[in-house]
């Protein structure tokens, strides 16, 4: 496997992949995610992640109200695999790494393996045109999506470059919007489910206007980001 890979279609990716279980984590393509690796066993899937040349980890959701076993979780059935494009040695015996989005996948089983992280055979034929990039951006509403993220930061008396926003293709601000959302997992796992990119937005503009209603109605304070 080249340094540089490009996957252009869900069968230049392996069946079976290591998984790693993060509540609240959300991973879409071609987005990038911040890791700190420092548990034994995710430290043993990045060194064989590199080992087998793939360089690929299945970001996960735990669904918590469905699990019996508080110490393996079920997991939710759709994530998304990232490629290890960064990744540095703390020196500390931690790895900090980032991975970059490649598909999201369906769970078909999870595998008995003898590894001490989770592993799944998965199926990414389901999400097909996540290998194609910037699909479906005309689809998305801007306008309503710039709106909420207004409002949102007035509420939180938060700020962003709005020279980056501006410039940002709506595949890349509505999924980093989606990733960077304060929202628990029932709502990023939505959000990562939405069929396409469209529904996404839609997804994401809902959730916020609920969020801003329910601040309005309780008069709750911001959260302390």
């Amino acid at each position: 496997m080249p340094i540089n890979a490009e996957y252009r279609g869900p069968s230049e990716l392996p069946e079976i992949i290591p998984v790693f279980p993060l509540p609240g984590a959300l991973l879409l393509p071609r987005g990038q995610m911040p890791l700190n690796i420092f548990e034994p066993r995710y430290l043993e899937m990045v060194d064989d992640a590199f080992r087998d040349g793939h360089r690929l980890i299945g970001m996960i959701q735990p669904d918590m109200a469905h699990s019996p076993k508080a110490d393996k979780p079920q997991l939710f059935r759709v994530g998304c695999v990232g490629r290890i494009t960064q990744l540095a040695e703390a020196g500390d015996g931690r790895y900090i790494l980032e991975l970059t989005g490649v598909s999201r996948f369906k769970v078909v089983e999870e595998k008995a393996v003898l590894t001490p992280y989770r592993q799944c055979k998965v199926d990414f034929f389901t999400f097909a045109d996540d290998f194609t990039a910037r699909k479906g951006e005309d689809e998305v509403d801007r306008e309503a999506l710039l709106e909420a993220l207004t409002s949102f930061l007035k509420v939180n008396d938060l700020k962003v470059d709005w020279d980056g926003v501006e410039n940002a293709p709506n595949e890349a601000l509505v999924n980093a919007l989606a990733m960077m959302s304060p929202y628990g997992p029932p709502e990023k796992q939505a959000l990562l489910e939405a069929p396409d990119l469209k529904t996404r937005a839609e997804i994401l503009i809902a959730v916020t206007e609920m969020d801003l209603a329910k601040r309005r109605t309780s008069g709750s304070e911001p959260p302390l980001q």
